[in-house]
């Protein structure tokens, strides 16, 4: 079989796979650059969020769930995916990933399930029914993300109501910071951009405030609705918190997305509290099982549209190739 990178058709294949990804505000934050044998991943630091990803965090995690989909999208090959992460950190801190390819075996069936879903993922800002995963869905997801080295954990009762309250506060300390408005602004706005997040996906206000949903519509919006009167969170955690770390949670999470996607499972998610510089949220983030990377909510929601993605010469070899 033909090595992935070996023609243009199959660089392309990959790529398309990548940037179909979750990423922060929908920035898509990544370049990839393609030489002979190898694809290069980079962070796009003009599509950093400032104020609301301060140390970059939410990028990392962007970019890592890219990641995966390339490995994956290599898989339905016969080919296994090498990859070298931050190989550079100090000469080129952009560059996050290098990814090479060997001889595998033919892909799983599990693998070829989760490539088929890549198109269907979606972020679901919507109400779900409340219905409760079964057992089993929830044991897929935790070993979804345990397969990535990182740990998924249900959140439940009081631990739930925390980690809410905590999203709240975040989202409320955000909100009134004038410079996070602008950038909110800047990617959420109608008709002034191909990305970011359209109306379309916002997703309505809760009727009753009890679930911290971001508000993209920065209070302008008057379509509310009832969600779920207790959701299904979980947490998503890896051992360490640096930028290595935010690669892993993020291809982790996107197993865990594609796994939840093929099982007809809605996510949101909620990253609020993870980068703030605040004493009051240190204490959740770290603690005895890891570090909180991202937080899900998990259901069971109506069909929403899929979100716009970058042409192929925006990110990849841009003056090279033109797709």
């Amino acid at each position: 079989m033909t090595k992935p990178f070996a023609t243009r058709a199959g660089v392309r294949r990959v790529i398309e796979a990548a940037i179909a990804a979750p990423s922060v505000h929908n920035t898509q934050p990544w370049l990839f650059y393609h030489l002979k044998d190898s694809v290069s991943v980079y962070a796009d630091l003009r599509r950093r969020l400032k104020v609301a990803d301060p140390l970059g965090r939410s990028l990392g995690v962007s970019c890592g769930a890219a990641l995966f989909n390339m490995r994956l999208a290599i898989r339905m090959t016969g080919y296994e995916a090498r990859v070298l992460t931050l190989p550079a950190p100090r000469s080129a801190p952009d560059l996050l990933a290098v990814v090479r390819t060997a001889q595998g075996e033919s892909p799983s069936p599990e693998e070829r399930r989760l490539h088929a879903a890549i198109p269907h993922r979606r972020t679901n800002r919507f109400p779900f029914d409340g219905h409760p995963l079964p057992a089993e869905v929830v044991g897929d997801l935790a070993a979804a993300a345990g397969r990535e080295g990182a740990t998924l954990t249900m959140l439940r009762g009081q631990a739930a109501r925390r980690v809410l309250s905590l999203v709240a506060d975040a989202d409320r300390n955000l909100s009134g910071d004038e410079a996070y408005r602008a950038e909110l602004a800047h990617w959420t706005a109608d008709g002034l951009r191909d990305d970011g997040v359209p109306r379309d996906a916002y997703g309505p206000h809760p009727r009753d405030g009890g679930l911290p949903m971001r508000d993209f519509s920065l209070g302008t919006g008057t379509q509310v609705a009832d969600f779920e009167g207790d959701p299904q969170i979980a947490a998503l955690l890896t051992g360490g918190d640096g930028p290595h770390d935010w690669l892993v949670a993020g291809q982790a999470l996107q197993r865990v997305l594609l796994t939840a996607t093929a099982h007809g499972v809605s996510v949101s998610m909620f990253s609020q509290p993870l980068d703030l510089e605040d004493d009051r949220f240190g204490g959740w983030r770290d603690g005895a099982h890891g570090h909180v990377q991202m937080v899900l909510r998990l259901g069971y929601g109506p069909s929403v549209p899929a979100v716009s993605r970058r042409p192929l010469h925006e990110v990849l070899n841009a003056r090279q190739w033109r797709c």
